[in-house]
C-alpha cells in the first residue's frame, strides 16, 4: 500500500474509532508497519490539517474530532449492500482495499434508519470468495498502473516456468473469475497477459512507461466493458 493511500486509510479508521480512539501499536498492526511509521504519519495527517487528537498514558490513543466526516450520503439499503457485496465478492480486484474503505466510509454517513436496514439485509447475503493474493503484490501493480511506472515481476507461467520480467502496465482485465495485468512486456517485446494469481513478487521501479496505450492490446471480448460504465 502506498502511503497516500495508508494516509487515507489511517484517517478513515482515525474517523471509525470516534471518541475511544485507537492506539499507535493497533494501527501498526492493521498496515503491517512499525509504530515509529504510524506516529510519522499521523504527524503528516495533522500537519495537513487534519484535525486529530490524542490521549497519552494506559488505554490511550488517536482520534479525529467531531465533524471531520463526508455530507450526507442518499442510498437505499439494497444499493449499499449491493456495494458491499460486490466488493466482498472480488477481493483480488483493483483497489479493493480502497473500495472497502470506502464503502465502510458511506455506510457511516447514512441516515441510522437506512444504516440499520443495510446491515440487516447485509446478513441475507453470504459470499464465499476464494482467498486473495499477496496484499503487497496487489498494491505494487495498482501503484505501477496508477503511476504509469515499470514494475518487475517473478512470473511462474501455466506450465512451470519462473522468470523476472519489466513489465509496463496498460490495463487490469478479469476474465473467467480470474484477474490478469495486461501490459507490455520488455522480456518478450510484446503485449502480455499476466495472471496476477501467479505473480510471485512485485515491486515499482522509477522507471517511466514508455506510451503503450490500450490499443495495442486488441479488439476487447464482445461483453468486456470498462468499470465506468455507468450502468450503460
Amino acid at each position: 500500500m502506498r502511503r497516500a493511500e495508508r494516509l487515507h486509510a489511517l484517517s478513515e479508521i482515525l474517523r471509525r474509532s470516534g471518541a475511544r480512539g485507537v492506539s499507535a501499536e493497533r494501527l501498526a498492526r492493521e498496515f503491517e508497519v512499525s509504530v515509529r511509521t504510524v506516529k510519522r504519519d499521523l504527524d503528516a495527517l495533522e500537519n495537513s490539517g487534519a484535525p486529530i487528537w490524542s490521549r497519552p498514558g494506559p488505554g490511550g490513543g488517536y482520534g479525529l474530532a467531531k465533524g471531520a466526516s463526508l455530507p450526507p450520503v442518499s442510498l437505499s439499503p439494497a444499493q449499499a449492500v449491493a456495494l458491499m457485496a460486490a466488493v466482498s465478492a472480488a477481493p483480488d480486484a483493483p483497489y479493493a482495499d480502497l473500495a472497502a474503505a470506502g464503502i465502510r466510509k458511506i455506510m457511516d454517513v447514512l441516515d441510522p434508519r437506512t444504516r440499520a436496514q443495510a446491515d440487516e439485509l447485509a446478513h441475507r447475503v453470504w459470499v464465499n470468495s476464494s482467498p486473495s493474493s499477496s496484499r503487497a503484490i496487489r498494491s505494487g501493480l495498482e501503484e505501477a498502473m496508477a503511476e504509469q511506472r515499470v514494475i518487475r515481476i517473478r512470473y511462474t507461467s501455466g506450465n512451470g516456468a519462473t522468470t523476472t520480467r519489466d513489465v509496463e502496465p496498460v490495463l487490469f482485465a478479469s476474465t473467467n473469475g480470474r484477474w490478469y495485468l495486461v501490459g507490455w512486456c520488455r522480456l518478450r517485446d510484446a503485449m502480455r497477459w499476466f495472471a496476477v494469481s501467479r505473480i510471485e513478487r512485485a515491486s515499482v521501479t522509477k522507471t517511466a512507461c514508455s506510451g503503450h496505450t490500450i490499443h495495442e492490446v486488441g479488439e476487447p471480448p464482445v461483453n468486456a466493458r470498462p468499470v465506468h460504465g455507468r450502468g450503460e
